[in-house]
C-alpha cells in the first residue's frame, strides 16, 4: 500500500475535506496547498498525479494525532461511550 493510498483511506474514513486536512497539517507547522494535496488523491495515470512522500504522510499522521487527541499538555476530553 502506498502513502497515497493511506492518505486516501484516512480521508474517507474520517470524512475529511481538503481544507480540513490543510488546517490539520498546520498543527505541526507543515504548510501544504489544496492543489498539492489534490495531486496526492488523483489516479496514478493522471498527468497531475504526485507521489506522497514519507515526510508528508508522517507530518499528516502526527497532526492527526494532535487533532484527535490534543497535545500532551492540553489533551482533549475522552468520550465515555458507555453513557451515550
Amino acid at each position: 500500500m502506498s502513502n497515497n493510498d493511506v492518505m486516501k483511506k484516512l480521508r474517507v474514513a474520517l470524512q475529511l475535506r481538503d481544507d480540513e486536512i490543510v488546517d490539520i497539517m498546520r498543527l505541526v507547522d507543515f504548510n501544504i496547498g489544496k492543489s498539492e494535496l489534490n495531486a496526492f488523491f488523483r489516479k496514478e495515470d493522471h498527468p497531475k498525479f504526485k507521489k506522497c512522500g514519507d515526510q508528508v504522510l508522517r507530518n499528516f499522521l502526527n497532526a492527526l494525532v494532535i487533532h484527535l487527541r490534543g497535545t500532551k499538555d492540553n489533551p482533549k476530553p475522552k468520550i465515555d461511550f458507555k453513557n451515550l
